[in-house]
């Protein structure tokens, strides 16, 4: 049966979660669809000043095509929240893991060999660390706190346990509002990570590694914040 168009009443979140390939629509139109994902599509588009009518014609083609054909991004609703606990921990969580040691030390040489030049890598270096940190503290809390809390809520039952797993969601929530924070600083600072007219291919590989760990990071918290976390929440 054919799905039911969009019509700017939804929230981002929701649509994302029910269309997951809108999320690059979202991302090149700057939208925030993980850690704003309650608020109705309409509202961010007027405040984001895009023409309504356009966006949305795009959004639809893209539920055509999504009908028309399987696509690349899972729906993760129907599954258990332990398999996607599994899914994030295995995908996202050991992205994070790799890439953040990696892209520290590029951030760390781009500071040392281009610092005189662009005075502004001293904040970027700054701002990085700070994600960084934000980010691995964040994965510790989930992985030996919040996400054992929502296995065992899921396998008992228990309102007791279901009510001790959704007291941990504000505060993982905070934690994303924190890193998107932060990654906006970053591409502020960087004008849309554009790179300067004597960027090395050292800067070149920094900005991308920028880019694709905000595109992970804008799944990875979509994920958990508008398909795991509302199970809790409706407990």
């Amino acid at each position: 049966m054919k799905s039911v168009a969009f019509t700017g009443t939804e929230t981002i979140g929701g649509i994302v979660a029910s269309l997951p390939r809108a999320s690059k629509l979202m991302k090149a139109y700057k939208i925030d669809y993980c850690c704003g994902g309650n608020r109705p599509l309409s509202a961010v588009l007027h405040d984001h000043r895009i023409d309504q009518w356009d966006f949305l014609l795009q959004l639809n083609q893209i539920r055509e095509e999504a009908s028309a054909s399987a696509g690349q991004y899972a729906d993760w609703r129907p599954a258990a929240s332990s398999e996607l606990i599994d899914h994030i921990v295995d995908t996202h969580h050991a992205y994070l893991l790799n890439e953040l040691p990696l892209l520290s030390e590029f951030v760390t040489k781009l500071l040392r060999v281009h610092r005189q030049a662009h005075p502004e890598l001293a904040k970027l270096h700054t701002l990085f660390h700070r994600l960084k940190m934000e980010l691995e503290q964040h994965l510790i809390t989930e992985e030996v706190m919040v996400f054992p809390l929502i296995r065992k809520a899921e396998q008992t039952g228990s309102g007791e346990d279901i009510a001790k797993a959704a007291a941990t969601i504000d505060e993982l929530e905070a934690d994303h509002s924190a890193v998107g924070g932060l990654l906006r600083e970053i591409r502020e600072l960087t004008a849309d990570y554009t790179l300067p007219a004597d960027a090395c291919r050292t800067y070149a590989l920094t900005y991308q590694m920028f880019e694709e760990m905000e595109a992970d990071i804008f799944e990875h918290v979509h994920k958990e914040n508008n398909v795991l976390f509302p199970r809790l929440a409706r407990k």
